[in-house]
């Protein structure tokens, strides 16, 4: 496929390097928190001050992207995200840095976030052709879930020798490669659209366009429901208790990689999976693989051996991977492409931009209650939610393709069922 779409090889390429650094930042800043004297509230801290910028920008970014170039905004973006690794390596490397200071840059990392993640959402299918989407998408996860097998075996190495603050300094250098690939490329216009926002319309009208998409299709609307659930109750259990556990139980920085590296390798199997994919109903693979994804706290908390608990992520890997692969399909297939990262706006708002809430509250709840009643009671209220979605009629009944005849509705209410070959 690479041979075939040129520009998505640019993408692809560029964003691979990127994303291994991505993978050794985020083994790195737990442990950069922890080195200036943070808690695990503070790690919790962090970790949601990067995030909490999704609820400002996040439909912000969406309008942008679908009035001005995506490719643009994302480089600008790479090139913020630069600027504040680096700083933040500096910092670390001479001693100076406190919490305070990481949190404040990672305000400022989370705000270029919000914008290039609509973006980049909505650039996939201006890089490729509409029967590619699924292989593209399997293509993106496959370089995401590689970095976490590569990324903390670099971050393993890069911790012990240089500290965190090296470490992010490797992060900083990895968005400058990806900005210098995003310069390179050169996507096909949008198509026009009536939904399509325009550089200097009303923005509340553009924003109330996109809403539109997303209330008029009940399989989009309850799917990021429970993604919601999934980025507020489970994964907290990933960022804040998880490093915690590996710091107390594991070994610190190498037992966490190890589990890490796990999932990784489940990552990848899954989106070979993805790529290869070729069912009816997808979005009804999709919720029950975010059900299996949903058991990730648990599995954390259990207690058993720490190859074990990296055997079990590795099986969660393959489902996370799964899920968000027919998920981002499902929504570049059925959704306009006009309005594709104003939707996906809505997305990340309900999801990435609420989930600081999960991360806030994770360490002083499990300060109150202990780590494993924590990461049980995460699944408690996972699990079910995910559960909930594969009954959802719409979900189980999407098909693969879109139909000319799903309009602005429900795809599966106003639609004949389309299946693949």
């Amino acid at each position: 496929m690479l041979r075939d779409e040129p520009q998505f090889a640019r993408l692809f390429i560029g964003q691979s390097l990127s994303v291994v650094g991505d993978r050794v930042s985020f083994v790195a800043v737990p442990f950069a928190v922890l080195s200036v004297g943070g808690s695990a509230s503070d790690v919790g801290l962090l970790a949601a001050a990067s995030l909490a910028p999704m609820l400002l920008f996040a439909l912000v970014g969406g309008v942008w992207a679908d009035r001005f170039p995506r490719h643009r905004i994302m480089l600008v973006s790479d090139l913020v995200r630069f600027a504040v690794q680096g700083l933040a390596a500096v910092l670390l490397l001479t001693g100076v840095a406190e919490v305070r200071h990481l949190v404040l840059l990672m305000i400022v990392f989370g705000t270029a976030d919000a914008f290039f993640m609509p973006a980049a959402t909505g650039l996939v299918p201006l890089l490729v052709g509409a029967d590619r989407l699924r292989e593209a998408n399997a293509l993106r996860g496959f370089v995401q879930s590689a970095g976490l097998v590569v990324g903390p075996a670099v971050a393993g190495v890069l911790v012990a020798a240089a500290g965190p603050g090296g470490a992010l300094a490797v992060d900083a250098l990895t968005f400058a490669v990806s900005a210098a690939f995003l310069a390179r490329l050169t996507p096909r216009d949008m198509t026009p659209g009536t939904t399509q926002a325009t550089p200097g319309g009303r923005f509340l009208q553009e924003l109330r366009a996109g809403w539109t998409q997303v209330r008029s299709r009940t399989w989009v609307w309850s799917g990021m429901a429970a993604i919601s659930v999934y980025h507020v109750v489970v994964l907290p259990s990933v960022f804040v208790l998880g490093p915690v556990l590996a710091e107390r139980e594991w070994g610190g920085a190498a037992g966490w990689a190890i589990v890490t590296a796990g999932f990784g390798i489940g990552s990848v199997v899954g989106d070979v999976c993805a790529y290869r994919l070729k069912v009816r109903h997808p979005m009804a693979l999709a919720a029950a693989a975010l059900a299996v994804a949903s058991c990730q706290a648990v599995i954390i908390g259990s207690g058993a051996p720490v190859v074990v608990i990296a055997v079990l992520e590795a099986v969660t890997g393959v489902a996370v991977s799964l899920f968000f692969v027919i998920w981002e399909t499902a929504l570049q297939t059925h959704i306009p492409e006009a309005a594709l990262s104003r939707v996906s706006s809505y997305d990340y708002l309900l999801s990435t931009g609420l989930m600081p809430l999960g991360l806030a509250l994770a360490g002083p709840v499990s300060d109150s209650l202990g780590v494993r009643p924590t990461l049980y009671a995460m699944t408690v209220i996972g699990v079910p939610a995910a559960l909930a979605l594969l009954c959802v009629p719409a979900v189980r009944r999407l098909p693969a393709r879109a139909s000319a005849t799903t309009g602005g509705g429900d795809s599966v209410r106003d639609a004949p069922e389309v299946g693949v070959a």
